[in-house]
């Protein structure tokens, strides 16, 4: 009798504990990619978008990189792609954090979904954004399945006690692919980024040792030293990026409409589109207006 009577107390004081939906009306999101570029991709225009609004935005490496270049690894490279993101997120305005787990290695086990369930309360987020599950990383894969696996453990509050629950469940997104085995990308929301593309680009070429040097799969003669060689390839790069957020323009066209109206939507230049997760929060159309509040 005595411990049902301890375990109730305990559960009381977890409920009365609950982190509470923030009352400053400001939109808290966090972003889980598995190497220090991947929540960066995924996040990009739309990140700046809500950070300058005053809306709170992280960007979480769950894996340090620490193996994806050609010609160098370990800590030095972990150092290297750290620094890199930290002045992505400058740019953007937002937060970012890298996890100390090797690139490569990553599984979902218990402490791994402990890690995540953590960042996800600590930050209080109202919306969770990853990886779909199909991908051809297996450190994506897993980030995807950890963030998943979170999605109603955020809520149980005798799981990691030492950080209380969440109040309610956020909405969890995937970002867009081009997978399509077992199932495609199907987009909820789609966001034009056409206001702040060029600072985005800007903010993503920072990330040299990927974007320039190619990462793991790079080589030396991508970036060499001579600077008009350089000044090359950065264009290269930046185009490219460019049409990777044109394309979402142009294959989400009719997602923008259901939320801009066809005569703006049609204006859209470039665009980053977003799946909803069937497990945490389910957003009616009011729900993703408020969440993502672009569309004036």
């Amino acid at each position: 009798m005595r411990n049902t009577a301890g375990l109730l107390t305990m559960f009381l004081f977890a409920l009365a504990a609950a982190a509470q939906p923030a009352a400053d009306g400001k939109i808290r999101i966090i972003f889980f990619g598995a190497h220090p570029d991947d929540a960066e991709y995924g996040a990009a225009g739309v990140a700046m978008k809500w950070a300058k609004q005053g809306h709170l935005v992280k960007l979480v490496s769950v894996t340090n990189g620490d193996i994806g270049h050609w010609g160098t690894a370990g800590g030095p490279l972990a150092q290297r792609r750290t620094q890199e993101v930290m002045e992505v997120a400058r740019r953007l305005g937002v937060t970012t954090e890298v996890l100390d787990i090797h690139d490569g290695e990553l599984m979902p086990t218990l402490e791994n979904r402990r890690t995540i369930t953590r960042l996800i309360r600590q930050w209080n987020a109202d919306v969770v954004v990853t990886h779909r599950p199909n991908d051809y990383h297996p450190d994506h894969r897993y980030t995807s399945i950890l963030v998943q696996d979170s999605a109603y453990m955020v809520a149980v509050p005798f799981f990691c006690p030492d950080v209380p629950p969440l109040a309610r469940n956020p909405v969890f997104l995937y970002t867009s692919d081009r997978f399509q085995r077992p199932n495609p990308f199907r987009p909820d929301v789609a966001v034009a980024i056409d206001d702040v593309i060029e600072p985005t680009l800007d903010a993503l070429l920072v990330m040299v040792s990927q974007i320039h040097e190619g990462g793991a799969t790079g080589n030396a003669n991508l970036y060499p030293s001579d600077p008009a060689a350089r000044a090359r390839r950065e264009q290269q790069v930046r185009d490219s990026l460019a049409k990777r957020y044109a394309r979402g323009a142009d294959q989400y066209r009719a997602v923008l409409a259901k939320f801009y109206g066809q005569e703006r939507a049609a204006k859209v230049h470039y665009a980053q589109a977003f799946e909803i997760c069937e497990y945490g929060r389910q957003p009616s159309t009011e729900d993703l207006r408020r969440l993502f509040p672009f569309f004036d």
